[in-house]
C-alpha cells in the first residue's frame, strides 16, 4: 500500500505542475493577445489619421498597389 500511496502522490504532484504550468501559458497568451489587440488598434488608428492628413498621397498608394496586385495576379 505505500508503494500506491507514494505512486498516487507523485502523480498528484505532476498534475498540479502541470495544470499551474498550462494556466500560465494560458495566462501569457491572454497577455500577449491583448497586446496584439491594442497593437491593431494603433495601427489602424495611425492609418486612418494618415490618410485623413494626406489624401492625395493615400489614393496614389492604393492605386499603385492595385495596379501591382492587378499585375501579379494576372501573370498566373
Amino acid at each position: 500500500m505505500e508503494i500506491i500511496d507514494k505512486a498516487a502522490n507523485s502523480a498528484n504532484d505532476a498534475v498540479d505542475k502541470i495544470a499551474s504550468a498550462t494556466k500560465e501559458a494560458a495566462e501569457s497568451l491572454a497577455k500577449k493577445g491583448e497586446q496584439i489587440k491594442n497593437a491593431e488598434q494603433q495601427l489602424l488608428e495611425d492609418c486612418r489619421i494618415y490618410v485623413r492628413d494626406n489624401p492625395l498621397s493615400s489614393m496614389g498608394i492604393a492605386v499603385a498597389v492595385g495596379f501591382l496586385l492587378s499585375r501579379a495576379m494576372s501573370a498566373r
